[in-house]
């Protein structure tokens, strides 16, 4: 068993905040940013409660799943021309039925410090089927490397983490590399803290590593994730509730929290430079 933190730092946490997402819609919880100015609002509120970078998926002019260039582009330009220096971080799969160029444009013409690489095929929600084939993650990791943007490898299952270091071996993804540790999905891997542990002593060594858990297992999977040495994300996309049965305000709402909790633990949230330098982007 590996030292469960890997090159994650010591005494510094890396909080992401996931924004919007492709699924959660405002009657889900009226709350949740869709639009560039909305993303935009919440993700400066994100950065003054805490947060270290922003996961960002963008919507239609009729709130649905998206991913056009000009909505990434208008949001991204928004934060930026605000000064903030906050770590962005584009999805790379905004939903489904999306060509390999939509998926890959924006942050090729972007280019955010992280997108995200989800590393294999999977029915999603139990109701569609989550393409991502061979030839696109070979594409879309080299893709990265031309760009000079950091893959944040999605991982849903112990296949995907399998797959993803097949890639490592072939040089299509870099090391140190990324991950992102997705539990609680319908059609991957239960969020449980056996589950992540489970992940977590399977990464390679040469690695850093966020986890997060979906709807009710959201905060067993923060704490844990923390107990571990790892780092986090939070936000609407993955949870609408800040308990059960209170819907939450917005995102800033659960940064905060995650302050506080890992404060109490003795540690410190890292400031964006910072998470910069953890990361290596």
């Amino acid at each position: 068993m590996y030292e469960t933190r890997r090159l994650n730092d010591k005494s510094k946490v890396i909080v992401t905040a996931a924004l919007t997402g492709a699924v959660t819609t405002k009657k889900d919880n009226p709350n949740l940013p869709t639009q560039p100015e909305e993303i935009a609002a919440s993700a400066l509120a994100c950065c003054d409660a805490g947060a270290s970078a922003v996961h960002i998926h963008v919507r239609d002019d009729n709130d649905a799943a998206s991913m056009r260039f000009d909505k990434f582009e208008e949001t991204v330009k928004l934060i930026r021309d605000a000064g903030s220096p906050l770590v962005l971080n584009l999805t790379s799969s905004g939903g489904q039925g999306f060509s390999w160029e939509e998926r890959i444009h924006p942050f090729r013409e972007l280019k955010p410090e992280l997108a995200s690489f989800d590393a294999g095929t999977m029915n999603w929600l139990n109701s569609v089927v989550f393409m991502n084939e061979p030839e696109f993650l070979e594409l879309c990791g080299k893709e990265m490397i031309a760009a000079g943007v950091k893959p944040e490898i999605e991982i849903f299952d112990i296949g995907m983490l399998n797959t993803a270091k097949y890639y490592i071996r072939k040089g299509i993804i870099q090391e140190p590399a990324h991950f992102q540790l997705c539990l609680g999905a319908a059609g991957g891997m239960e969020a449980t803290t056996e589950n992540l542990l489970y992940l977590v002593n399977h990464l390679p060594e040469k690695c850093t590593w966020s986890a997060f858990g979906i709807g009710k297992g959201a905060n067993e999977i923060m704490m844990a994730a923390l107990a571990l040495g790892g780092n986090v994300r939070v936000g609407l996309e993955d949870n609408v509730y800040y308990n059960k049965g209170q819907l939450a305000e917005s995102n800033q709402q659960f940064v905060a929290r995650v302050k506080r909790i890992v404060e109490e633990l003795g540690k410190t949230v890292a400031t964006p430079d910072e998470a910069r330098s953890i990361l290596g982007v």
